[in-house]
């Protein structure tokens, strides 16, 4: 399953979300831009249950992060 995860980051704290998304199991890069959201990553995981658990267990907990929007690839 691949999938964008955008995330919304408290200031002065996206530098550290970036380096603690990249070394996440399943994402295979993240960076930091401009405007909202803050970061964006794409991930890829082998079923829906890995993707939720990265996402709402891992992601989400990460100090700075105040909200994520899950975009899953279609084709």
């Amino acid at each position: 399953m691949r999938a964008y995860v955008l995330i919304n980051v408290r200031p002065g704290k996206v530098r550290g979300v970036v380096e603690a998304v990249t070394q996440m199991e399943g994402v295979r890069h993240a960076d930091a831009c401009w405007g909202l959201p803050d970061v964006f990553a794409y991930a890829e995981t082998p079923d829906e249950k890995t993707l939720h658990d990265l996402v709402i267990d891992k992601i989400q907990n990460l100090e700075g992060v105040e909200r994520t929007e899950t975009h899953i690839v279609v084709e």
